[in-house]
C-alpha cells in the first residue's frame, strides 16, 4: 500500500501537531506536511480544503486532546481537589506540549469548526467548579479567571519568561491557592 492510500485527514493532522512539536506553529505549512507524508502539496487538498482548516483542526484535536486529559483527572474529585488537579493538570499539558498549546485557539467557542471541542473543554471545567455553588455568569467569571491564571503562568513558564531562583512549583502552588480561596470566599 502507498503513502497516498494511507493518507486520511486525520493523518494529515497527525503530520500537523509533529511539525508543530518539532518546529512550532510558525512552521506548520501544508508543503511541509506534504513533504513529510512524501506527497504532492495538491493531494493534501483531498484531506483539508485549506491551511486555515489544517490550523482549525489542529486546534480541534489540542482542544479533545486537553479535554480528555482534564475529564480523566477530575473524575471522581470535587471541590478543591477537583479544582487544583485540574490547574494542575492545565499546567503540565502546556509544560509538556508549549507549542502545540499554542496552536489552540484561543477563543474557539466563536469559530464553527471549533465550537464543540471548545464546549466540551468549557464544560469539564464548569463541572469542576460545580460544587462551590456557582451558577450563570458566576461561573463563567470563574471559569475565566481559571483559564487566565494557568494560561498566563504557563505561557510565560514555557516562554523561560520566569529566570529568577526561586521555585516555579511555589509560585504556581500560591496561585493555586489564592485562586481556591477566591471561589471559596464566592460559595
Amino acid at each position: 500500500m502507498n503513502v497516498r492510500q494511507r493518507l486520511s485527514t486525520a493523518r494529515v493532522v497527525d503530520v500537523a501537531l509533529e511539525l508543530v512539536d518539532e518546529h512550532g506553529v510558525e512552521a506548520l505549512t501544508l508543503a511541509a506536511v506534504a513533504t513529510k507524508t512524501g506527497v504532492a502539496t495538491p493531494s493534501l487538498y483531498k484531506h483539508v480544503a485549506s491551511l486555515g482548516e489544517l490550523r482549525g483542526l489542529l486546534g480541534v484535536r489540542v482542544l479533545e486532546e486537553m479535554t480528555e486529559r482534564f475529564m480523566s483527572t477530575v473524575i471522581g474529585r470535587a471541590g478543591d481537589d477537583a479544582v487544583a488537579a485540574l490547574m494542575h493538570a492545565y499546567r503540565a499539558y502546556v509544560r509538556e506540549h508549549p507549542k502545540r498549546y499554542a496552536a489552540m485557539p484561543m477563543d474557539p467557542l466563536h469559530d464553527e469548526l471549533q465550537r464543540a471541542a471548545g464546549v466540551k473543554l468549557m464544560e469539564v471545567m464548569l463541572a469542576a467548579l460545580r460544587s462551590y455553588g456557582l451558577e450563570g455568569p458566576q461561573a463563567i467569571h470563574a471559569t475565566r479567571r481559571l483559564r487566565v491564571i494557568v494560561h498566563g503562568f504557563a505561557s510565560i513558564e514555557s516562554s523561560g519568561g520566569f529566570g529568577l531562583p526561586e521555585g516555579l512549583d511555589d509560585t504556581y502552588d500560591q496561585l493555586v491557592r489564592m485562586y481556591l480561596d477566591d471561589l471559596r470566599g464566592q460559595s
